[in-house]
């Protein structure tokens, strides 16, 4: 089996790493297939302060992505007790951040959306937490993706305040 040596030593498959990677971005790109024609929803709002211009998006959750790839990776392979508990809480996130994107740009249900983001942000520290008895490099990885989300709880409610 062919694996990639991460800093520290650490030795993963790339299959595995491969599989994890087609699965963030994928639910990632089907996210964007959902709303595809609408993103120029963004440019069109009342944003609030720090709201950043809507290239950076893509970039932003491509690295997300593939941190998220990455943790997955580290839990599914290791023998830890609450990894199944922690693969299927993060499916269930993966799922609920996808859904944000059609709630957000197709339907313009900014408060729906506000909301779906919070329950979100809770499923991502539950990731977290799930992560962190598993392995905890799984675990810091994602902190980005859980300033991230908390980020977006701000422009969601901006939004919906400011529209």
């Amino acid at each position: 089996m062919k694996t990639l040596t991460l800093p520290g030593g650490r030795i993963i498959g790339l299959p595995t790493l491969y599989a994890a990677l087609a699965v963030c971005l994928g639910t990632g790109a089907a996210a964007a297939l959902l709303a595809l024609g609408h993103f120029s929803t963004y440019q069109s709002l009342t944003l609030p302060p720090l709201a950043p211009p809507s290239a950076v998006f893509p970039v932003v959750w491509t690295v997300l992505y593939g941190l998220m790839a990455l943790s997955l990776t580290l839990v599914y392979e290791s023998r830890a007790p609450m990894r199944r508990a922690a693969l299927l809480v993060a499916a269930l996130q993966l799922f609920v951040n996808a859904a944000w994107v059609p709630l957000f740009f197709r339907m313009h249900a900014f408060a729906l959306a506000f909301w779906e983001l919070c329950v979100l942000l809770f499923l991502v520290i539950a990731m977290l937490e799930c992560f962190l008895h598993v392995d905890p490099l799984a675990a810091l990885l994602q902190v980005p993706y859980l300033l991230w989300t908390a980020f977006a709880c701000y422009l969601n409610l901006g939004v919906v305040l400011l529209n």
